[in-house]
């Protein structure tokens, strides 16, 4: 019977075949244990000497790592192993031969480990990482659609940027120009126009010159967008969506969570209603706590944003920016213009900011005061102010970055490992 690691608790006592790689291998003379891998997880495979043919015996034992492989064998229980199954082999057919192979069990720098991210994602760290990112992506389509969210493919390539051009990619479009998109949302917009509640997943682009370890040049968002929601609205989705995704990696990635090392009981508290702190209160907060360069009107840092998280230990919603912080399109506070309803949602832990939302301003004659004001081409925005001029409703939105979240979920330090193939200021190979 042919089938895969994750699917061997099925078979148990029976003989199956997996095709797989072989990680690693250690033997003490008369057993051989081989680690291995088929993309589903993994599994150790033990040849004893006794009960095999020799030729088999003496095959296991001069393995190479990553040789690809079918392995024949009888499904154990194992209470020693996370998994708790193993293959006692029967039979091994080499499919190729893999010769010195570059990634080692010793250790290797950073830079190698990027210069072979092809390999390197063959790693159980990787592996765990890449299944918490999978999973929150599945949590997410769940969610939004239990939810009556109609999902929408905004452009990857725009005429005009939702919060300026000074971080944008320019190519040319034909004999005009474009940009690659840094935020689905004003597209988002017009699809809620249309279509109620609506959310979007797909890739966006920064141009932002920065080495910090929560950037990347290329990200994933997910971009919900709402018609007839205000602020409040907004933040009940955004704390019942993240609390969603932590107990669908809770629930399905526990064997991940556990290699990675992750401290699951701080994730277990994550539910709504997230705590919030408004703008002014955290230039207090900061204050109180030495960052005396921070004055109102000034925007937070990294060191800042870690500083607010670490007084909870749950996700925070830091409310009412400054006007003058925030891009055009947002909703200023109908009792003080001089900020906004937006919020951040800062994640515990020291991972920053997740989630960025407001309510979007939805009067026409402020909408075009706010683009004026920003300098923006009033002729690139004809279409987005039009859907104040053709019926126009109260609505909100925000942004999920999806590696900062599969960060702080997973409990790695660097954004860098938490996509396939990471683009960094000085990194486009491989």
């Amino acid at each position: 019977m042919k089938t895969t690691i994750s699917e061997v608790n099925k078979y148990l006592g029976q003989e199956v075949t997996i095709g797989a790689w072989l990680a690693n291998k250690r033997s003490s003379g008369k057993i051989a244990f081989l680690q291995l891998r088929d993309g589903t997880g993994f599994i150790q495979g033990v040849v004893v000497k006794s009960e095999v043919e020799e030729a088999i015996f003496k095959q296991a034992k001069s393995l190479t790592q990553e040789t690809s492989l079918y392995v024949k064998g009888v499904v154990q229980e194992d209470s020693r192993s996370p998994f708790g199954y193993e293959l006692q082999v029967t039979g091994i057919e080499v499919i190729h031969e893999a010769i010195d192979y570059p990634i080692t069990p010793k250790e290797h720098g950073t830079e190698f480990l990027m210069d072979h991210r092809h390999l390197w994602l063959r790693s159980r760290r990787q592996h765990a990482v890449m299944k918490i990112r999978n999973e929150i992506i599945r949590a997410t389509y769940e969610f939004f659609n239990k939810e009556g969210f109609v999902k929408v493919d905004p452009p990857i390539l725009t005429g005009s940027s939702p919060e300026g051009t000074t971080e944008l990619f320019h190519t040319k479009y034909f004999d005009e120009d474009a940009f690659l998109s840094q935020s689905g949302q004003l597209y988002m917009e017009a699809a809620a126009m249309a279509l109620g509640k609506v959310f979007s997943f797909g890739p966006t682009f920064r141009a932002e010159k920065s080495k910090t370890r929560r950037h990347l040049i290329e990200f994933w968002m997910i971009e919900p967008e709402m018609a007839f929601y205000q602020f409040e609205d907004n933040l009940k989705v955004q704390e019942e969506y993240v609390s969603y995704i932590v107990q669908s990696v809770l629930e399905n990635c526990q064997l991940e969570l556990e290699r990675l090392g992750r401290d699951t009981s701080k994730l277990e508290k994550i539910k709504a209603p997230f705590p919030r702190i408004s703008y002014d209160d955290a230039i207090k907060f900061l204050h109180e706590k030495g960052f005396d360069d921070i004055t109102w009107g000034d925007d937070f840092g990294a060191p800042h944003e870690t500083a607010i998280a670490e007084n909870y230990d749950m996700p925070v919603f830091i409310t009412h920016y400054p006007t003058s912080l925030k891009p055009f399109y947002m909703q200023p506070d109908p009792d003080r213009e001089e900020v906004v309803l937006c919020a951040d949602l800062i994640a515990p832990e020291g991972y920053g900011e997740i989630i960025g939302g407001s309510e979007r301003v939805h009067d026409v004659n402020l909408i075009k005061e706010r683009v004026k004001e920003h300098g923006l081409e009033t002729d690139a925005y004809k279409w987005y102010l039009e859907l104040r001029e053709y019926g126009s409703v109260p609505h909100s939105g925000f942004g999920l970055g999806l590696e900062r979240t599969v960060a702080w979920l997973s409990g790695v330090e660097h954004v860098r490992e938490t996509i396939p193939f990471p683009r960094l200021l000085n990194r486009i190979y491989p």
